[in-house]
């Protein structure tokens, strides 16, 4: 039986290769890249056995090993991966609890993942064969540590398959992800500056000393134990490891067991009353437009995970330059601007999100100004809370209010400088954007030229916007004197409201005179 799912796991890799050309030959270059990358780090590993400083790499070992344990767990929970050997699919062939589980957890060793940790791990082995002993507990550890992460890897993606089955949930499992990606930046920038001569190796050490005993490290941390004289403390972390694979064994029998009972989860259906936000605002073709724009930033993934990316961008910058020694005072006032700028320039290519359905407005006569200024309420609305709120809390922090104007007025010309400028190019040079239900992730096809120019005149046309009252708050900051600042609220609301009122009239009369050529691309994307 085991023969059997050897092969069929087998035949499932072999049938990646029988995609497309391209496809064939981005999943070479990927394994060409992978088995690289663990030929690199085996060859580390095995100068690191002639290297006598032990509890050193042991720590590295230790936190290592953990960061990969932990990412053999979260990945498939965050991502969502396609279980090409669900426990479900084997639900009408008769097969015992036992027999399935452990058919699957041994067919789980053929697979590009598992075999560049199988040489990692080798890597390990030789790392520490300082003795017999220890040669024997770091093979023994090697083949726990290689166990537990394909069975945490079965678990979790037995888990995801269940609990991301619907659309819905998996959107969302994508943008945790990202945002988990993303916040964890700044820990690596903290890594990458922190003074490891002095401070770095200390917690290093307590970091590794706590992950040792957890299910985590313990596996990777009883061969350095070994090898550095602690036999006492070696077999016990072992133990711990032992202890680990057990339970997982359990809890991976429980699930195929539980899987093969349960059917797969289906969305379920919401029922709505009223017409929602088209009962809200006015009756107006403007109104009408907007209210099914604010309906899209709520429900729409292609838009709410945009929206909730922009406040994750200014930290991923302002964290970085206040570890490199960037004054508060300076960084504070980063954020708000920079929020605006994406915020304005979020609408650049509004028009090609809308795909086929855009017929209704070239069909049913609504003006393009109408459609235009209908689009700009929900990130109007946003907009206006940040800066509201933003700038308030900016002058806060830094404690100089008479910044006050300035923050408000550069913020206020990258917001409508952006959306004047991409209510024109969003009419005039709409490209392919990602389908209404597809995963908003999911790369479109387009041509990279248009898509770099639409996206680099929206952002240029934004600074140039804001470029006068960014002069005026600049001399404002450094001089100190209030009639800079007021210049600069002045300049920033005054070319913002400018620009954003031309963009909807020449916008609208880009609409209006395109509306069929609009169709056409939406029918091509």
């Amino acid at each position: 039986m085991v023969a059997q799912f050897l092969r069929l796991k087998l035949r499932l890799l072999g049938n990646i290769f029988r995609r497309s050309v391209w496809q064939v030959v981005g999943i070479v270059l990927g394994l060409v890249y992978g088995l690289g990358l663990a030929a690199l780090l085996f060859m580390t590993l095995v100068g690191l056995r002639f290297v006598g400083d032990v509890e050193l790499i042991r720590d590295v070992f230790i936190v290592a090993g953990s960061a990969t344990v932990i990412g053999f767990v979260v990945l498939p929970l965050l991502f969502g991966v396609d279980d090409t050997m669900d426990p479900r699919r084997f639900a009408l062939f008769g097969l015992p609890d036992r027999t399935l589980a452990f058919g699957l957890a041994i067919a789980a060793m053929i697979g590009i993942p598992a075999f560049v940790l199988a040489i990692v791990l080798a890597g390990t082995v030789v790392t520490w064969s300082r003795g017999v002993g220890e040669t024997i507990l770091a093979l023994l550890a090697a083949a726990l540590a290689f166990a537990t992460c394909l069975l945490l890897a079965r678990v979790s993606t037995s888990l995801a398959s269940v609990l991301l089955a619907t659309r819905r949930a998996r959107e969302v499992s994508s943008v945790l992800g990202v945002l988990f990606i993303v916040l964890i930046s700044p820990i690596i920038v903290v890594l990458a500056t922190l003074d490891w001569a002095s401070s770095g190796l200390g917690v290093l050490e307590s970091l590794a000393g706590v992950l040792g005993w957890t299910p985590l490290g313990a596996a990777f941390a009883a061969p350095g134990d070994a090898a550095a004289g602690d036999w006492g403390i070696a077999i016990l972390k072992f133990l711990v490891a032992a202890l680990t694979l057990g339970a997982l064994w359990l809890a991976w029998q429980a699930v195929v067991a539980r899987m093969l009972v349960t059917p797969g989860r289906e969305a379920s259906a919401k029922s709505y009353r009223g017409l929602g936000w088209f009962d809200r605002m006015p009756h107006t073709a403007t109104g009408a437009v907007a209210a099914r724009s604010i309906t899209y930033w709520f429900r729409d993934a292609r838009y709410w995970v945009s929206f909730i990316m922009i406040p994750i961008v200014p930290l991923l910058v302002i964290v970085p330059l206040g570890l490199a020694g960037i004054p508060l005072a300076y960084t504070a006032l980063i954020p708000v601007p920079l929020m605006c700028l994406l915020l304005g320039w979020s609408l650049h290519n509004d028009t090609a999100y809308d795909s086929t359905a855009v017929w209704l407005h070239v069909a049913s006569g609504v003006r393009g100004a109408s459609d235009r200024a209908g689009r700009l309420v929900p990130v109007l609305i946003a907009g206006i809370l940040v800066i509201g709120l933003g700038s308030s809390v900016t002058v806060f922090v830094i404690d100089d209010w008479r910044l006050l104007p300035s923050v408000i007025g550069v913020s206020t010309a990258l917001l409508l400088g952006g959306l004047g400028v991409g209510s024109i190019t969003s009419a005039r040079f709409p490209y392919p954007a990602v389908k209404p239900g597809d995963s908003p992730f999911q790369q479109p096809q387009s041509t990279g030229a248009i898509t770099a120019l639409v996206q680099s005149i929206t952002m240029l046309g934004s600074l140039l916007v804001a470029a006068p009252a960014l002069a005026f708050a600049t001399l404002g900051f450094l001089d100190g004197d209030s009639t800079w600042n007021a210049a600069a609220f002045a300049a920033g609301t005054g070319l913002g409201i400018a620009m954003l009122v031309l963009g909807i009239l020449a916008g609208g009369r880009v609409f209006d005179r395109r509306g069929p050529e609009i169709l056409g691309a939406a029918l091509r994307a």
